[in-house]
C-alpha cells in the first residue's frame, strides 16, 4: 500500500488526548509523521462541545488539504458523531471512524475506498497504552460517557452513557505505563467521577487499588461533580500520594443559573464541601460558564459574591458558546458578547488574586515532577496544580524535585535550584 505515514491532530480534552494514543498504539502497518505536509493520511480526532469547536475541526481539515492536496483525511472523535455524516457526503474528508472503531484503525486505514464506519456509543477501548510522546505526566482513561443532562452539553450525544473501564485493565495499564517510567498518573474520562457505579466499584476503590502499584508516586483526578464526593473518598485525603488538588466542576454559584443549565449542584452544598476541602490542605480548581442565556445582572453579582466566599485558587473559565442541538440553544435571553466578556475578566482576576494568595501560604516544601525546559530554565507542576520555574544547571526534565521553598510573584512560582 503506497500510503504509509500518518498524522495524527488532536482536538479537545484530556480524553481525546488518550484516545490518539490508543489509535497511535493499534497501527501496525504505518509510520507516524510529525508533520502534517509530509503525511499520506491526516487523522483528525475531532471535538465538537460548541459550534466554535465544529468550525475550528472544519477549518484545520481545509487548510490541511490546501496544504497537502494528496493526503487523505479522516475524521475520528465526537465530531464523527456530530458532523461526520455531513462532511463525509460533502467529500470534505475520506472517512469517518466513531469512537468504537479506534481500535480497529490499522485496518481501517488499509482500505482503497472511502468509508463511512460510526459504529456505536456503548464501546470500551481494550488497548493498553505503552508511551505518551512528549508527556512526563500519563494520562489514564478510566471512564467513558455520561449520564448527566446539563442543558448546555453536547458530549452525552456523541459519547453515550457512563461506563466503566474494568479494575484489572486500569491497573494493567498503570503497570505499563510506570514501568516505562511515569511516576504521575492523571485519570481521566468524560464523567471520570461516575467510575465504577455500574461495575460495583467506585472511585474511591480505584484510587486506593492505584496507589498500591509500583512506581506510582502521585495520583491526580481530570474533574469530579460534587455529589460524586462521597465518605469513602474524604478518607482518602491524607493519602502521600494523593495530589493535594481537586478540580471539582461547579459550572455556577447562583442557584437559578445552575437550575436553568440543569445541574445537580447548588452553592450551600458546594460551599460545605469545598470548605472542608480547603480545610485539608487542598487546592480547589473548578468550570464556570460565563454568559449562559439568562445570566442578567442580578444573577451575576450574586454568582460574584459567592465566588468571594469559595476557597478557589484554579479556574477554567469559559465564555457560553451556543451548541446546536442542546436545550441551552433554544433559550431567550441571550447575554451580549461584551458584556460576557467583560465577566469572564472579571472573574479571572478575583480566581488569580485566590491562587496569589494560596501560593503565597503554600511555598515551602514542594513536590514538582519536571515536565519540560531547557538552556538551564525548567517548569513543572507541584502538587497543589501550581507551575513553577525552575533555575538549574543542571538537565532537570522527567525529575522529581524537592523545592523547599519557591519565590512567589503574580505571574507565578520560581527557584534558583542548586
Amino acid at each position: 500500500m503506497s500510503r504509509q505515514r500518518i498524522h495524527f491532530k488532536t482536538f479537545g480534552c484530556r480524553t481525546n488526548q488518550f484516545d490518539t494514543q490508543v489509535m497511535r498504539t493499534q497501527l501496525r502497518h504505518f509510520a507516524l509523521s510529525e508533520r502534517e505536509e509530509d503525511a499520506d493520511t491526516i487523522v483528525v480526532n475531532s471535538c465538537t462541545v460548541t459550534n466554535g469547536a465544529d468550525a475550528s475541526v472544519r477549518n484545520y481539515i481545509r487548510s490541511a488539504r490546501r496544504k497537502n492536496p494528496e493526503a487523505r483525511i479522516i475524521l475520528a472523535g465526537c465530531g464523527s458523531h456530530s458532523k461526520g455524516e455531513q462532511l463525509f457526503d460533502d467529500k470534505e474528508v475520506f472517512g469517518v471512524m466513531g469512537h468504537s472503531e479506534k481500535e480497529r484503525i490499522d485496518a481501517l486505514l488499509m482500505r482503497e475506498e472511502p468509508f463511512y464506519e460510526i459504529g456505536d456509543l456503548e464501546h470500551v477501548d481494550q488497548t493498553i497504552v505503552t508511551e505518551f510522546v512528549g508527556k512526563s505526566r500519563a494520562f489514564i482513561k478510566v471512564q467513558e460517557g455520561c449520564d448527566f443532562a446539563c442543558s448546555y452539553c453536547i458530549i452525552p450525544a456523541v459519547r453515550g452513557g457512563a461506563r466503566s473501564y474494568p479494575l484489572s485493565q486500569i491497573e494493567e495499564q498503570v503497570r505499563v505505563l510506570a514501568a516505562h517510567g511515569f511516576g504521575e498518573f492523571i485519570l481521566t474520562g468524560t464523567n471520570v467521577g461516575s467510575y465504577g457505579k455500574e461495575i460495583g466499584s467506585s472511585m474511591a476503590e480505584l484510587l486506593q487499588r492505584l496507589s498500591q502499584l509500583r512506581g506510582v508516586r502521585r495520583i491526580r483526578i481530570g474533574s469530579l461533580e460534587p455529589i460524586q464526593i462521597d465518605a469513602a473518598f474524604l478518607a482518602l485525603l491524607d493519602e502521600p500520594w494523593m495530589a493535594r488538588h481537586l478540580h471539582i466542576a461547579l459550572q455556577h454559584t447562583s442557584d437559578a443559573m445552575l437550575s436553568r443549565m440543569n445541574r445537580r449542584n447548588a452553592y450551600a452544598s458546594d460551599l460545605r464541601l469545598f470548605e472542608h476541602l480547603s480545610e485539608r490542605g487542598y487546592a480547589l480548581g473548578t468550570d464556570f460558564i460565563v454568559g449562559h442565556p439568562g445570566e442578567g445582572e442580578p444573577e451575576w453579582r450574586e454568582a460574584m459574591e459567592r465566588i468571594a466566599r469559595l476557597p478557589l485558587t484554579h479556574l477554567h473559565a469559559f465564555t457560553y458558546s451556543q451548541r446546536d442541538g442542546t436545550a441551552s440553544s433554544t433559550m431567550r435571553d441571550i447575554v451580549r458578547g461584551d458584556i460576557a466578556k467583560a465577566r469572564h475578566r472579571e472573574l479571572s482576576e478575583a480566581i488569580a488574586e485566590k491562587n496569589y494568595a494560596f501560593r503565597t501560604a503554600h511555598a515551602q516544601e514542594l513536590d514538582v515532577l519536571v515536565e519540560g525546559g531547557k538552556a538551564g530554565i525548567y517548569n513543572g507542576l507541584d502538587q497543589y496544580f501550581n507551575r513553577i520555574q525552575i533555575h538549574s544547571d543542571e538537565d532537570l526534565v522527567g525529575n522529581w524535585v524537592r523545592i523547599e521553598e519557591a519565590e512567589v510573584t503574580q505571574k507565578g512560582n520560581r527557584v534558583v535550584y542548586a
